[in-house]
């Protein structure tokens, strides 16, 4: 693994559009992002987490009205929901974003009025398809035909033929950096969804419209108060009004350009085509890296209204506790490709990898300690089976997960992760220490103290993951809390420096007790 990174990290989500409560897509990336976010500030790195709602635009406004409210009371609702899902779900963002804050509408007309300056906005007619439902405007090529032959976006959203004076942007001027710019190693991941953004733009980019004059619900366009500004252009603004822009900041200066961008793989064209254009007119760097990730499938089959297979986040989390869903969420789905999830998978996966492995290790490890060692740790000379697996778990917690966290790969740094774990319990097995006890007391603490180190190392590595049951356990490890980095795996003096201190191991408190399924939920109805 690579040495302790000092350097500015910043991390953003999609802002989510608040016309619906959160679904379980919207909890996953918020995870996926606390995790990169956690793993990278235990490396070392000041960084910089942001989320948040994107709250204009028709859809809402539409929305408002069939219910008979403000779009701004509408907005204040769905907003709180998301704000609540991170909480629960433990995700840790510095900044919670709205689109409707006052420094929001400032940023939003800073960058207009940069692009102005540079030339890329003229007021013309706009006539074409539009998606309310994507926000999004469709070439009559991109159209699909739905049953019945009406005409449907590539999503399968339904469009309407839209007339109205608007702003556009020459997105066309783009075409050469943009293509530059995808062709960048890195700059877009996974590399499908790179293939897929440069044959879009090879085949011509057309002007985009970027105001409207059919609501007002929006940001207003700076010296065009009868247009707001499309609202992507508002919303992908948010990744610098958290900065500060168009001030000169610190913050502005120290993280941007961004690190990541993780977003769903169906906005990957506004992210890395319309967003970067954008920077380049107003004269500002563009991120580092989007990583426009899968899909995750209620049982196989996307979640829709229709279906009535919509799953509400904080239900699992409630039923089968915040760190499970979050490991199960991490460990099931190769990241970048759509995975699946059922109750009975979460609990599945969870009482064999948490409960059955890992939470029994640690239970069996510092029980046997509380009871046949008084709890006193002792120093002590390991035999070469105790050096090869405090070896073997070193490499997995020190290297192996790190790496592969280091490019996303969250279930196959897991996977190490969990190897190391089996390593450890098959260990307990040839060793049995309950006998040793009888036989050989002195080799039974050496067993036990070995065991003890490992755990250590195994809690500090899956942090990111499972945050609050990994502090517990190095809690009741007495691993101070200022002891907990990566780069602490590499201190070998930790359990010397224990000792010393005279610590004791209490009776311990189950980590990941075994899940049940609900009764609802085996019924298929969570």
């Amino acid at each position: 693994m690579a040495e302790t990174d000092t350097t500015p990290f910043y991390i953003t989500t999609a802002i989510s559009y608040p016309n619906g409560r959160p679904h379980i897509g919207h909890a996953y990336e918020a995870i996926a992002a606390d995790v990169i976010a956690r793993f990278q500030r235990l490396r070392g790195r000041e960084v910089r987490f942001q989320t948040g709602t994107d709250e204009h635009g028709l859809k809402m406004a539409r929305k408002a009205a069939e219910q008979g409210r403000t779009a701004r009371d509408l907005a204040d609702e769905m907003s709180g929901y998301f704000r609540e899902m991170c909480d629960v779900l433990d995700v840790s963002y510095d900044r919670f974003i709205r689109t409707v804050e006052d420094d929001h509408h400032r940023a939003s007309q800073a960058i207009w009025q940069r692009m102005e300056a540079a030339g890329d906005l003229y007021l013309d007619r706009y006539e074409g398809w539009y998606s309310v439902r994507d926000e999004a405007y469709y070439d009559e090529s991109e159209l699909v035909e739905g049953e019945g032959g009406e005409k449907l976006s590539p999503q399968g959203t339904p469009v309407e033929w839209t007339v109205e004076e608007s702003w556009f942007f020459r997105l066309s001027k783009y075409e050469k950096p943009l293509l530059d710019l995808l062709g960048t190693p890195g700059f877009l991941e996974p590399a499908s969804r790179r293939n897929e953004m440069i044959s879009f733009v090879e085949q011509g980019l057309r002007d985009l419209s970027v105001s409207r004059t059919s609501f007002d619900w929006g940001v207003k366009v700076p010296g065009s108060d009868n247009h707001v500004m499309y609202v992507w252009v508002d919303a992908l603004t948010n990744y610098i009004t958290g900065l500060g822009f168009p001030d000169d900041t610190e913050e502005m200066r120290k993280f941007w350009p961004a690190d990541l961008h993780l977003i769903g793989k169906d906005i990957v064209r506004f992210h890395t085509i319309y967003w970067p254009a954008f920077l380049m007119s107003a004269n500002l760097p563009v991120p580092k890296k989007v990583f426009g990730h899968g899909f995750l499938l209620n049982r196989g089959q996307k979640e829709s209204k229709s279906l009535g297979n919509v799953t509400n986040p904080l239900d699992l989390a409630e039923a089968f506790g915040v760190d499970p869903l979050r490991y199960f969420l991490m460990r099931e789905v190769a990241f970048g490709q759509d995975g699946s999830y059922s109750p009975e998978a979460i609990v599945t996966r969870a009482n064999a990898e948490l409960a059955n492995s890992f939470g029994n290790l640690a239970q069996r490890t510092l029980s046997m300690i509380a009871k046949n060692m008084d709890g006193r740790l002792e120093e002590f000379d390991p035999a070469e089976a105790d050096r090869q697996l405090l070896s073997l778990v070193g490499d997995a917690c020190n290297r192996e997960l790190p790496d592969a966290f280091d490019t996303l790969s969250f279930s196959t740094g897991i996977e190490a992760w969990l190897r190391a774990v089996y390593a450890c319990n098959q260990y307990v097995d040839e060793q049995a220490p309950w006998a040793l006890r009888k036989t050989d007391p002195e080799r039974m603490k050496v067993v036990l103290q070995t065991l003890f180190m490992a755990l250590r190392d195994l809690a500090i590595a899956i942090q990111p993951v499972v945050p609050g049951k990994a502090a517990n356990l190095l809690d009741q490890l007495g691993v101070p809390a200022d002891e907990r980095r990566y780069a602490n795996l590499k201190d070998s003096d930790w359990y010397r420096r224990l000792v010393m201190a005279g610590f004791t191991v209490g009776k311990p408190t189950p980590i990941f007790p075994r899940l049940e399924l609900p009764e609802a939920a085996a019924e298929g109805a969570v």
